[in-house]
């Protein structure tokens, strides 16, 4: 059996073949259509995945890469075309079919209970029988044994990071002991210390025998796991390959739809930098000042402590670390939504320190924040809505607002920012997680930047165009005149768009580099906390 490369773009077809022998599908889609009022979200879509290879989904956001898996796992019905396992027929009504047939999936957004245990998580949905805590306990330990998983058991799900999330929901998935794996954006929430471990695990688990569809937006990790790779664009099949067969460059291009240059080794979009503080160079104002910062978590676990930091107007100032170093919480206590337990926070001349969420927007605050699903937007309004909650006045007509003109206006930023949405008057929720963030960023940097941007991971879970987009609409912020603050676990991105980086440990800067003088290696030596 002969194995196939094929190639559509522009209506042209190119085919390569190899000769190696491939195994009988464990799941197959044939000309697959799914449509969402006037969204074509799929159209005659085949993809075949086969036991013990990993097959990586690829394509921008909005492609209908999270329709795909939908469709698959039983959340969606296909309007046209057809599913099988094996050689049978598969029609899910709903996840409970799919999990019945051996199918797990983990989503992009979580779906954890905040307020259980991790533990007790784990166990929903695993039927009437009496919870035995300490026999599901040693159960499900065993199987995060067996794949390397560390997380704590006894914990609130609501005290976990978003990286330490991300794993019991992989374990939730794996102790169902499923034979197709479904792993949508997996890696999108974790630093780049955990994404090499994750990767081992997603290798270990094909090891097995399982079939993995893994829907993914970086290149490195397709170079180093892909057994196949499939992509999509506009809802079709643009590209599919086997993973040895077909560079980065093809890839991008493929997934953007036009050439893409500029890729580094890590496929990362280079970004201009403007290098701050050479001589002679007069310093700015601060669009930023944080002096002497300490921040509690509600525990009462100290989680920043005595932190001074400058960012000047004009200035991308690139915040590193592995997850779980004091990140997450500056970027809330610079939001608003969590309090100072000691030192000051201006911006500009403005004191900002305990300010509530309307006055740090008021000031001129653009936040960009790191869960867009919780706390970039309300899910159960409309964009226009989601986009101008907090700037109704240029709509107001007496005591009623414009929603015609609001709409417009929310229309020209779906044009600027390429917002995939069926319209300005689409829920927020209907929008894939790429999308829900370009309508965030459309948002904060058109309406509420006036002197500073704190972008909390920017990037995460877009497609090498929208990752492209996002950082030259946030250089655009600087040409203006604002300083940006940007935590990111992606090195690679910082690397490449921030005029300086400083490095988290343990909730204190422990060393700073500046562009022009970037060393790599001393960075991730430092993100470890060899200082």
């Amino acid at each position: 059996m002969a194995e196939v490369a094929v190639l559509k773009q522009d209506g042209e077809r190119m085919v390569s073949t190899a000769t190696s022998p491939v195994p009988s599908p464990a799941l197959t889609a044939t000309g697959v259509g799914k449509r969402f009022g006037s969204l074509q979200a799929l159209a005659d879509v085949d993809l075949a995945l086969r036991p013990g290879e990993i097959h990586c989904l690829l394509g921008e956001n909005g492609a209908g890469k999270s329709t795909l898996c939908n469709l698959i796992f039983g959340l969606h019905t296909p309007d046209s075309g057809s599913l099988a396992l094996g050689e049978a027929p598969y029609r899910p009504r709903g996840p409970a079919d799919a999990l019945a047939a051996g199918i797990a999936m983990v989503h992009q957004h979580f779906s954890l209970v905040p307020e259980l245990t991790v533990l007790e998580n784990l166990c929903l949905g695993a039927g009437w029988r009496r919870f035995d805590r300490r026999r599901e306990h040693t159960r499900l330990a065993a199987t995060a044994e067996r794949f390397g998983i560390t997380v704590p058991f006894d914990a609130p799900i609501a005290t976990l990071s978003v990286g330490q999330r991300q794993k019991v929901e992989i374990l939730k998935c794996l102790a169902r002991d499923p034979q197709i794996v479904v792993l949508d954006e997996p890696t999108a929430v974790l630093p780049p210390s955990e994404i090499d471990s994750l990767l081992d695990l997603i290798e270990r688990m094909a090891a097995t025998g399982k079939a993995i569809l893994l829907v993914t937006h970086k290149l490195a990790e397709i170079a180093r796991v892909a057994d196949r790779i499939t992509v999509l664009r506009r809802g079709r099949v643009t590209l599919q390959s086997s993973g040895h067969q077909v560079s980065r460059q093809a890839l991008a291009t493929a997934i953007v739809g036009e050439q893409v240059a500029d890729l580094d080794a890590a496929g990362t979009p280079f970004g201009r930098r403007i290098v701050f503080g050479q001589k002679g160079m007069p310093v700015p104002a601060a669009a930023l000042m944080l002096d002497g910062v300490e921040i509690v978590d509600g525990l009462g676990t100290k989680k920043v402590e005595n932190l001074t930091l400058l960012v000047a107007a004009g200035e991308i100032v690139g915040v590193a670390g592995v997850e779980g170093n004091g990140q997450t919480e500056l970027g809330l206590a610079l939001a608003g939504l969590l309090p100072l337990a000691a030192g000051r926070y201006f911006s500009g001349d403005i004191e900002l320190t305990g300010a509530s969420p309307g006055a740090v927007s008021a000031a001129g605050v653009g936040i960009i924040p790191e869960d867009r699903h919780a706390l970039g937007g309300i899910l159960g309004m409309a964009i226009d809505e989601n986009v101008f909650l907090g700037a109704l006045d240029p709509f107001r007509q007496g005591p009623f607002v414009d929603r015609k003109a609001m709409r417009r206006a929310t229309q020209t930023l779906i044009e600027r920012f390429d917002i995939r949405c069926q319209g300005p008057a689409s829920p927020f929720a209907s929008l894939s997680g790429g999308n829900q963030q370009k309508v965030v960023l459309a948002r904060e940097i058109t309406l509420n930047t006036r002197r500073l941007l704190v972008a909390a991971q920017p990037t995460r879970g877009l497609d090498i165009g929208a990752t492209r987009a996002t950082y030259s609409h946030i250089q655009s912020v600087t040409r203006d005149g604002a300083g940006v603050l940007l935590i990111s676990s992606e090195l690679d991105d910082l690397l490449s768009i921030c005029d300086r980086i400083v490095v988290m440990y343990r909730g204190r800067i422990i060393g700073e580099q500046a562009a022009g003088t970037y060393d790599r290696q001393a960075l991730g030596a430092l993100m470890s906390g060899h200082a």
